[in-house]
């Protein structure tokens, strides 16, 4: 093998990557090979108590809006395949409501506001490698939105670290296996690397609202736009409350000597600081990755610091081939979007309601996306109900049966009952439901045999239902 190959730096310029991607994986590859990468202890932070809440905001004035969103650009992260439930496609390709997918649901968003305020509203597409292909196939039917091409952000890739030897792994039977994303952090090197932050930022684009593809809740917000302008910081993220459900994901903190804001993941908490991660009380407000950035700031920063940001490490140890355990045991740089909270002296947060957080990450979501609880406007947006009080249902469904995309839909495909008064539901056991089914309150449906029971089309309230043989 070239032994420039054996160099994760030169194998990413060999690649064609760009120089701002290879300057930032550079940075963090010196950092892990020096052991400089540190955890966050518990003793170097405190707690946040209070922020400022969405229901306070002041409303803008349509004259304000207007000058306003020929400024801003909508960025969503489409990078993921469906493989946590068992599909190797694009995700945000999914059908959510009324036969259309993620990406119907938010190119209709996008052409609605350009639409309704005479307004071009800038729209980029971050792709991976995984969903390029995909992506641009299906942005074809949305000519309005640009070529396809024209609004890709095509997000980086760099090498899997051999953990023994810190070379870039080699790995024949799969070259592809070589490569790893860098996490969705590298929105920053990627804006620089294409050119788009440039091409942005001269032509008068300074505000971006950027979010994932797969949480529908994260629509283009005036309120929160305004409050971001008027806030005058570089980095605006949208928070909400943590629940004993988000005892896993990261929260926010504050330095305790810079008093910077900043994000804890798991991945980087010691073992030792564990209880107090996971205690909701103590650390309220969890990252819903829907950021708001000033794009001219961003630029300065990047250029002063030598052409990338400075982001906290997520370093995973796991084997280059993910399915073989005995395959070489490997490290995997991540970065997160979200960690560069810390790294602008004015940042700032909003607590938004619970609704502008609605990810699809599994069939039990699904579930709930394509219920009664939930609804399409007239804006395109995908909302709960009224009646729901911006509390979604709790739906749990058994991993065995309901895992794998093509068996839900299995399931599924008589409909999905009416969640629109029920407080969880929790299933055991293979059915089939139809829309003709209601579940209200707190309900558990088990069934005890192995092969698919037809659920009886009625209401079900506060009920625990058992079919058997």
């Amino acid at each position: 093998m070239d032994p420039l190959f054996n160099c994760p730096i030169e194998k990413m310029r060999i690649a064609g990557l760009s120089e701002a991607a290879v300057k930032a994986f550079q940075r963090a590859y010196e950092k892990i090979k020096d052991g400089a990468y540190e955890l966050i202890e518990e003793s170097s932070i405190d707690t946040i108590d209070e922020v400022k809440k969405y229901d306070n905001l002041d409303v803008p004035n349509n004259e304000e809006l207007e000058s306003v969103i020929n400024k801003s650009v909508v960025i969503k992260l489409n990078g993921g395949l469906g493989t946590s439930m068992g599909l190797n496609t694009t995700k945000s390709l999914l059908e959510v409501r009324e036969g259309l997918t993620f990406l119907d649901v938010i190119a209709k968003q996008v052409m609605h506001i350009r639409k309704d305020h005479h307004n071009d509203l800038k729209f980029l597409l971050m792709n991976s490698f995984s969903t390029t292909d995909e992506t641009r196939e299906f942005l074809l039917k949305y000519p309005q939105l640009g070529e396809p091409r024209e609004i890709e952000l095509l997000q980086n890739r760099i090498p899997k670290i051999d953990a023994n030897t810190f070379e870039a792994i080699a790995y024949s039977e799969s070259l592809d296996l070589e490569w790893c994303p860098p996490g969705h952090g590298d929105i920053y090197a990627t804006l620089l690397g294409t050119g788009a932050l440039d091409k942005l930022v001269d032509s008068g684009v300074h505000y971006a609202f950027v979010s994932n593809s797969d949480n529908l809740g994260a629509t283009f917000d005036f309120n929160l736009l305004s409050e971001f302008i008027n806030s005058g910081s570089s980095f605006m993220m949208e928070v909400t409350r943590r629940t004993d459900a988000d005892i896993k994901g990261g929260h926010l903190a504050k330095d305790s000597q810079s008093g910077n804001l900043l994000l804890r993941e798991v991945a980087q908490c010691p073992d030792k600081d564990l209880k107090e991660f996971q205690d909701v009380s103590k650390y309220r407000y969890f990252n819903t990755n829907n950021i708001w950035l000033r794009l001219d700031r961003l630029r300065d920063l990047m250029q002063d610091s030598g052409g990338f940001i400075d982001l906290p490490l997520i370093v995973n140890r796991k084997h280059v081939n993910p399915v073989d355990s005995d395959s070489t045991k490997v490290i995997q740089i991540e970065v997160a979007m979200g960690a560069a909270i810390q790294c602008f002296k004015d940042s700032t947060v909003i607590e938004v309601p619970r609704s502008r957080f609605s990810p699809v990450k599994n069939c039990e979501d699904l579930f709930a996306l394509r219920s009664d609880a939930y609804q399409l406007g007239e804006k395109f947006q995908v909302q709960l109900i009224p009646e729901r009080s911006n509390v979604p249902p709790t739906v749990k469904l058994n991993d065995e049966v309901y895992k794998n995309y093509q068996s839900f839909e299995n399931v599924t495909n008589l409909g999905i009952p009416s969640l629109k008064n029920c407080q969880s539901i929790h299933v055991n056991g293979p059915f089939r439901f139809s829309s003709d089914i209601e579940f209200e309150g707190s309900v558990s449906i088990t069934n005890k045999d192995t092969f698919i029971k037809e659920i009886p089309p009625r209401r079900y309230k506060d009920k625990k239902v058992v079919l058997a043989e």
